[in-house]
Order: C-alpha cells, then sequence, then structure tokens
C-alpha cells in the first residue's frame, strides 16, 4: 500500500450457515482486533473479478464457484497510524474445495511478509459488537444481501 493514494482491492463474503470466513488483524496503535473477508489489490489491467479470484487462490490454494458482485464500498480509515483510503468491490462466493467448510478449518496465509490466521467467525459476534469487521458498511451490506 501506498500512502497518499486510492487503492482499489477486491473481497469475497464467503459463509458457512451463520460464520464468515475472515483473517484476523491487529492495529497495535489502535490496540484493536478486528476481521476483514479475504481479497487484496488489483493489479493495473485486471478486472475485480480476476483479482478476487487471483488472491483467494495465492492466498488459499482455494477455487472460488458461484462467484457474484454484490457491492462497492469506499473505505476511509486509519491503520497503525497511517490514513488510507479504498475503493473496496464487494464479491459473494463459495468454496469449490468442501474441506474448507470444516467445522475445525482455520490457517495462517502469508502476505505482504506477515502472517495472518484465517477462520470461519460467528457473524452474531459482528452483530453484537462483540467483534469488529471491516471495511466499513460491509455488515450492513451483508445483512441487506441476506
Amino acid at each position: 500500500m501506498i500512502p497518499g493514494r486510492i487503492r482499489p482491492i477486491a473481497i469475497c463474503i464467503v459463509r458457512r450457515d451463520g460464520d464468515l470466513f475472515v483473517f484476523e488483524g491487529h492495529d497495535s496503535v489502535k490496540g484493536e482486533t478486528f476481521f476483514r473477508p479475504l481479497g487484496g489489490g488489483i493489479e493495473f489491467g485486471e478486472r475485480s473479478e480476476q483479482a478476487v479470484r487471483r488472491e483467494l487462490h495465492e492466498e488459499l490454494s482455494a477455487e472460488l464457484v458461484r462467484l457474484r458482485q454484490v457491492g462497492v464500498l469506499e473505505n476511509l480509515f486509519t491503520h497503525e497510524g497511517e490514513s488510507w483510503h479504498e475503493i473496496v468491490f464487494v464479491f459473494e462466493g463459495d468454496f469449490a474445495n468442501p474441506d474448507l467448510y470444516r467445522p475445525e478449518f482455520a490457517t495462517t496465509i502469508l502476505d505482504n511478509g506477515q502472517r495472518w490466521r484465517v477462520l470461519w467467525k460467528p457473524l452474531s459476534e459482528f452483530d453484537d459488537q462483540t467483534a469488529i469487521l471491516y471495511p466499513e458498511g460491509l455488515l450492513e451490506l451483508i445483512n441487506r444481501i441476506g
């Protein structure tokens, strides 16, 4: 990420019953733990759908099926004391591999030199605000699309 630039990203909502597949992030400046669906930056000349497919393949070796775009969010935020601005293309889809839906499934991914824990997190924890879901507006979008 480059400070002072708008970053286009694509993320994917993957659900299992009442759970959402997310990575766990931390902000040491805010003292905050947060969660976000997997995805990442859109490369020049790449469409957002191609980006989200590529990112999940790179991060988890996961193939997505029944992928559809469900919205676009503008995300202005601070992380580790830096200001950021993203345009977030939000997709919803399913994993082709049923093993990723196992109840005990959790792993770590390596992205930009950092290790991130990925797991299934109950949506109810975001609804009752015991856990933080980013980007802002995503929970409302999830609840709207059902």
